[in-house]
């Protein structure tokens, strides 16, 4: 799925400083041939488009639905990695009531007041619902059984992940004036530093990818002026691109070779996380252009044990503090701390846990208990930052 250029390092690792902008454009510089496509109905700016109703009647046995589901695999991966689906909601109705819903939530969220904040664009025009699969569940059930009960959406995550996926969705309301998103990489790897990024062997920047999916539905009629998502296609077979995205050459590269397709209300796309992509900036006069966002991840991505990492912190920082006045060496503490606490913030309560402050991720356990003893923090004081960590990820959190 992924080019191997650059090569990596003698300790395994991919480097920023190695990104080369002609590897780059000589894996993206590719044409999409409908042949090797034979269920798209065309193909529009390299991106494949599929019929939803034909798909319907190749996968409505289960041969057809194995024959759908591996060409789907092929499109996001060895293809370019961004499918459309016209026609993903034959019926409107629960996508305009899933709308009703999401507005009366941005309407409620805005009254209350509290924190905004957006990945990858400054908080602004646009409207963000998080967790909005969540609230919709909670306000209006029926409307989420009637949406979510759509066959081209478990198609298609299925096809990618297999079966126990976990569907999430974030609203995303982009109106007049309201700017695009840089250029990136999705969830895991996109949401860290570079620096981050680099600690992570070359192996995890192939599997990252086969970890989630991307989708969004088309919640209004979005022509190019009201800035449907940009795409590069094949970007997502350039291996060492959650290191790249952020370089200014290949933003440049993306900012002249990216395309955008127009959507119609009831239409979905879906795309490899590691796409190079971004939100488009709205220049309509009056287009409110809204898109359920989904991230769809695989069930496999949790620990065999269900560990409360919040009790386990809590419980060591002591010892971890008295050792660290005994004078035990740094090195000792760190793996220390990496066995007791959560070194990832997700899953969390955006709502709680806003990317604030050029942030992507929140903080994490490792970093409360890091900075908790580099600063010799009463044990009181982390516990009760850890139950407010733990509080915000909690099952009631979004209450």
């Amino acid at each position: 799925m992924t080019t191997t250029a650059p090569t990596t390092t003698a300790s395994g690792r991919l480097r920023a400083a190695d990104c080369r902008i002609e590897d780059f454009v000589a894996v993206v510089d590719r044409v999409t041939d409908l042949d090797d496509f034979p269920l798209a109905a065309e193909v529009v700016d390299n991106v494949l488009v599929y019929d939803a109703d034909e798909l319907r009647r190749t996968s409505a046995t289960p041969e057809g639905r194995e024959q759908v589901q591996a060409e789907l695999v092929r499109a996001l991966t060895t293809g370019p990695g961004v499918a459309v689906f016209r026609g993903a909601f034959t019926d409107l109705e629960p996508v305009d009531r899933a709308t009703a819903a999401f507005d009366a939530i941005i309407a409620d969220e805005q009254a209350a007041g509290g924190p905004a904040g957006d990945h990858f664009a400054a908080p602004g025009a646009n409207s963000r619902v998080w967790n909005a699969l969540e609230k919709l569940a909670v306000r209006d059930p029926e409307t989420f059984v009637d949406y979510y009960g759509n066959d081209i959406l478990a198609l298609v995550s299925e096809a990618w992940l297999g079966p126990g996926y976990q569907m999430t969705s974030q609203v995303n309301v982009v109106r007049p004036g309201g700017k695009a998103q840089e250029p990136h990489r999705d969830y895991h790897l996109g949401f860290l530093a570079n620096e981050v990024v680099e600690r992570f062997p070359a192996h995890v920047h192939a599997l990252s990818p086969v970890l989630t999916l991307q989708g969004a539905v088309a919640h209004s009629d979005m022509p190019v002026e009201s800035g449907p998502t940009m795409y590069l296609p094949y970007s997502h077979q350039y291996l060492p691109g959650y290191l790249a995205w952020r370089l200014p050459e290949f933003k440049d590269h993306f900012e002249e070779h990216h395309v955008q397709l127009p959507l119609a209300k009831g239409d979905a796309a879906f795309f490899n996380p590691a796409l190079f992509h971004g939100a488009g900036t709205n220049v309509s006069a009056d287009i409110q252009r809204t898109a359920n966002l989904l991230q769809v991840s695989s069930g496999f991505g949790r620990a065999m044990e269900a560990v409360d990492r919040a009790k386990v912190a809590t419980a060591v920082y002591p010892a971890l503090r008295s050792r660290r006045a005994a004078g035990v060496d740094a090195a000792t503490l760190e793996y220390a701390v990496a066995a007791a606490a959560e070194g990832y913030p997700f899953p969390t309560n955006l709502d709680l846990d806003q990317p604030l402050d050029g942030r992507l991720t929140p903080v994490s356990q490792v970093e409360i208990l890091t900075e908790a003893l580099a600063e010799d923090r009463d044990p009181d004081q982390v516990a009760e930052a850890l139950a407010g960590y733990a509080e915000r990820r909690s099952n009631e959190a979004i209450r």
